[in-house]
């Protein structure tokens, strides 16, 4: 989370949405500073936030989240950095957090997977993440998809001009291909039913070749159900597992 007393924002770090290059560039070029831990989320601010601060511009990151699943199996893959064997960096998870990240870390390592077998074994219920809890009442939110446009948006709605555009740092290997080309036939109809409502709320569309389905009731349904017990870790767990 960086925050910016001069410009009177504050950035909240969502994972896999570019946040560690955008709070760079905000330390290093716009008068930001930490605040909280990198990815505290906005509740954790408002907790500690003066009235001032809770009036501040506060923007944040989303992504598609079948571009996310590629993305973080093939950082499982390569071990992106040695997240998951430098002690250290394994430290600065919760235990949750590790045990996933571990459990298929070594599923990939021990099993050698292409995606589609990673994904079947690894992604089975609808999927969501902490944006749940604030994003929808943000003053601004940056899609991976458009990434430099929406970061020079948000400056300007704060009133900053831009000094640059935005280095990319903690790039994913992808080997040059696109994020879609992953999703073989077996996994779309499974992509579709863990996937589908976080893309409909947040506006991304499954691919025209895949048919044009809706999302069943009953799906959304099964989110909100799970949800339950995902707001209550997200809200009161997470930063003290």
């Amino acid at each position: 989370m960086v925050i910016s007393h001069k410009h009177k924002y504050l950035f909240v770090a969502l994972p896999l949405t570019a946040s560690i290059a955008i709070s760079h560039e905000l330390r290093e070029n716009y008068d930001g500073s930490f605040i909280i831990n990198h990815h505290a989320t906005y509740l954790d601010f408002l907790k500690i936030a003066t009235e001032d601060e809770k009036n501040y511009f506060v923007f944040s990151g989303i992504r598609n989240p079948l571009d996310q699943a590629v993305s973080s199996y093939l950082k499982y893959k390569t071990d992106h950095e040695r997240w998951y064997t430098d002690p250290e960096k394994l430290k600065q998870s919760n235990f949750l957090i590790k045990y996933r990240n571990m459990t298929r870390f070594n599923f990939i390592r021990k099993n050698d997977p292409d995606f589609a077998a990673y994904f079947l074994k690894h992604h089975k219920i609808p999927y969501d993440n902490w944006s749940r809890l604030s994003h929808q009442t943000f003053d601004f939110i940056i899609r991976f998809e458009n990434l430099q446009d929406d970061f020079a948006k948000a400056l300007e709605l704060i009133g900053i001009e831009q000094k640059r555009l935005l280095p990319v740092v903690n790039k994913t290997n992808k080997k040059d291909k696109d994020f879609l080309s992953y999703y073989t036939p077996e996994t779309i109809p499974r992509a579709k039913r863990v996937f589908g409502p976080f893309m409909k709320k947040w506006g991304y569309d499954f691919p025209p070749e895949w048919g044009d389905t809706p999302v069943p009731w009953w799906n959304e349904m099964e989110l909100e159900i799970i949800n339950i017990f995902r707001v209550f870790y997200w809200k009161y767990l997470r930063s003290r597992i």
